[in-house]
């Protein structure tokens, strides 16, 4: 081997040019703004009862004694801190419920929580209302939207009974152009610090990939492309509120395989996309030309009697039905939605809300996201359709308006600008919405969390199915594009984008008992 050679001195140049790109993300992290980061940390977790499960018997006085549910108790000390580099507002926490965050302890049940904050941020108190979100129930603690200056932090005492000293604690939450993390284990007033061990970490495998990198091209000839990628040309089509997700895990896997793939993202409905494929694969059994290259994502199961569909359980999507935020109605049973969509409320007031006209925005036929809608929530189809525009009546005999769009970025846009409108959407995109909110079911909040954790029994939720025509070849851009979504790198995409993939422990169980409902 030429040790000269222009694909040497490419390699080594690169690794030179990785070195310096470390550099400059050491001084970017010390220099440079980050992004908004809410960090959280256990200061102390100690029990107070006899602890005789954990081998650590305590000396008692008082309650403990007296009251024998508080044998096994304990208490901890969880710090909240900003510790990036920009302040955190209210609005900035994501959730569409009331409180911002959720402090989990896993196998405990909350007794009681006391808050603290430096002396010079006495202001912090006035959000630890009940009306802010700020309760307990079980193993769950929620904390209101607290707005958080740079370096700002509180402190929540809790009293725990039953589980463990060590049992698993975590927060739970987003923010806007930001993150929620956990930070290592410090003593109460240890400030974070400047460099963080995750940055630390970054440049040391950033320096070493790349290192490593040009020492593969020095080594080796040809390199072939990952394990499991393929070539060829693959259609992605059907669900609206799941295309997001397919737009980026599809992406993700032409960079991971090496950009010979060729995978085209052409979304317009669940029901239409059924339709296609099996459009497509009749025309392809005709041809004996095997299963077609197309993948259809469809919100909720199959129509009955297409046997050549081969189902892949992929996610659990919620979604979520929104109104306009001039209606400020926060929950409603799954009776009262009936009886909108039946037709029999015209006016918000008849609800307790304000004095508007109801406006009905739904979906076409082909849309998946209004069959989940149907099945789960209303039991029965919608009315008729009475109006082109969403404004206004084209059917003046009709008791309520009623218009249908083509896509869910349609439907969020029209009730975030239309006073009085409700329709519905895939929860993690009406979340991101302005101008409108999302509402209870029966009190049960839209999450995904409470969801997974199975401390909600929240309906207008559904299995992402993925069908191809019969059963793809093991070698096929079909089926590796399955595998990698629903077992691989997809499964980070799709948390991300607000589902639950089903080959995770929780999402195994929820997408059997779901699917077989």
């Amino acid at each position: 081997m030429e040790w000269l050679s222009a694909e040497n001195l490419v390699a080594v140049a690169t690794a030179l040019l990785g070195i310096i790109a470390s550099g400059v993300m050491v001084w970017y992290e010390r220099r440079v703004p980050r992004r908004k980061r809410v960090g959280y940390r256990v200061q102390m977790d100690n029990p107070v009862g006899d602890d005789v499960r954990s081998g650590r018997a305590n000396r008692r006085l008082g309650l403990f004694d007296e009251d024998p549910g508080m044998s096994d108790a304990t208490l901890v000390l969880l710090r909240i801190e900003n510790d990036g580099s920009q302040g955190i507002d209210r609005d900035d926490y994501t959730g569409p419920e009331v409180h911002g965050l959720t402090a989990v302890f896993a196998g405990r049940t909350v007794r009681g929580v006391s808050v603290t904050q430096p002396s010079d941020t006495d202001h912090l108190m006035d959000h630890f209302t009940a009306a802010r979100g700020f309760a307990y129930d079980g193993n769950t603690l929620r904390i209101p939207r607290v707005p958080l200056n740079r370096g700002d932090h509180f402190k929540l005492l809790v009293l725990l009974s039953g589980g463990d000293v060590g049992d698993e604690i975590r927060l739970v939450g987003g923010l806007r152009d930001g993150e929620v993390h956990p930070n290592r284990s410090a003593t109460p007033d240890e400030k974070p610090p400047l460099f963080s061990r995750a940055a630390r970490l970054i440049t040391i495998a950033l320096t070493a990939s790349v290192v490593t990198l040009a020492a593969i091209v020095v080594a080796q000839d040809d390199t072939p492309p990952p394990i499991g990628c393929a070539s060829g040309t693959l259609t992605l089509t059907g669900s609206t509120a799941f295309a997001p997700v397919l737009r980026e895990v599809a992406a993700k896997y032409e960079r991971d395989c090496g950009g010979d793939p060729v995978i085209d993202v052409d979304a317009h409905g669940s029901t239409a996309g059924i339709r296609e494929l099996t459009a497509a694969g009749d025309r392809a059994k005709r041809d004996s030309a095997g299963s077609p290259p197309v993948v259809v994502l469809s919100d909720g199961p199959k129509p009955a009697g297409l046997p050549d569909l081969r189902e892949n359980r992929v996610a659990v999507s919620v979604f979520a039905l929104v109104v306009n935020d001039d209606v400020r109605l926060t929950n409603l049973s799954t009776d009262d939605v009936r009886r909108l969509y039946r037709g029999e409320i015209r006016n918000w007031r008849q609800l307790g809300g304000p004095d508007l006209p109801v406006r009905l925005v739904s979906r076409d036929a082909n849309s998946g996201t209004r069959q989940v809608f149907q099945r789960r929530v209303l039991g029965r189809g919608e009315i008729a359709n009475s109006s082109v525009d969403c404004a206004h009546k084209d059917d003046p005999t009709a008791t309520v308006l009623r218009c249908e769009l083509d896509s869910t970025e349609q439907v969020l846009a029209t009730v975030a600008g239309l006073p009085g409108a409700v329709g519905y959407s895939e929860l993690n995109l009406a979340a991101r919405a302005k101008g409108l909110h999302a509402l209870r079911l029966d009190g049960d909040p839209p999450s995904v969390d409470a969801i997974e954790h199975g401390t909600s029994a929240y309906p207008y939720r559904e299995i992402e199915y993925a069908y191809t025509y019969g059963r793809p070849p093991a070698d096929s851009l079909a089926s590796s594009f399955l595998t990698y979504l629903a077992r691989g790198n997809g499964q980070d995409v799709i948390r991300t984008h607000g589902h639950l993939p089903c080959w995770t422990p929780e999402g195994l169980t929820l997408c059997a008992q779901d699917g077989g409902g």
